[in-house]
C-alpha cells in the first residue's frame, strides 16, 4: 500500500479507538511479549549477570541479577547458588517468595567462602518446581586471574 494511502486511512481511525488501543498494550504484563510463540513454556530460571567483589582473604560478596519471567505465587525462582565447575557447593541465598513484578530481578550473597584455589565460580539458580537449571554465568573471581 502506497505511503498516502496508508496515512489516508490512519487519518480516519478515531483517536478514542488509538487510545483504546494503546491502553490495551500498555496493559499488558511484560511477560506476555518474552516468550516466542510456539515456544515451550520456561522451565528454569536464567541467571543473566553476576557481579562479584572481595570481602577478605577467601571471601566474597555476590550480586545477581535472575529472569524467571514465569513467576507466581505456586512456582518461582526460589533460591540461586554459587560453586567450583565441579560442582562443589560455596553458598546459596534462598529466595522466599516469587517476583513476578520485578523482572528480572537482582539479590545479593555475600561472605561466600571460596578456597584460594578456585579462579572460576558458576553460578545458576533455581526453580521452585524443578530445581537447578537454566541459563548459568561464570565468573573469574577478583585477584584470581
Amino acid at each position: 500500500m502506497p505511503m498516502r494511502e496508508f496515512a489516508m486511512r490512519f487519518q480516519r481511525v478515531p483517536v478514542g479507538a488509538c487510545g483504546i488501543l494503546m491502553a490495551l498494550l500498555c496493559a499488558m504484563p511484560a511477560s506476555v511479549g518474552a516468550q516466542a510463540a510456539g515456544a515451550p513454556p520456561q522451565k528454569y530460571p536464567d541467571v543473566m549477570t553476576v557481579e562479584v567483589r572481595s570481602s577478605g582473604a577467601e571471601r566474597f560478596d555476590f550480586d545477581v541479577t535472575v529472569s524467571s519471567p514465569y513467576d507466581t505465587p505456586k512456582r518461582y525462582a526460589d533460591a540461586f547458588r554459587v560453586s567450583a565447575k565441579d560442582g562443589t557447593v560455596f553458598g546459596e541465598r534462598k529466595l522466599l517468595h516469587d517476583h513476578a513484578d520485578e523482572q528480572p530481578f537482582t539479590r545479593e550473597l555475600h561472605g561466600v567462602t571460596v578456597p584460594r584455589g578456585v579462579r572460576v565460580i558458576v553460578v545458576q539458580a533455581r526453580d521452585s518446581a524443578f530445581g537447578y537449571g537454566g541459563k548459568t554465568v561464570e565468573v573469574v573471581l577478583p585477584g584470581r586471574n
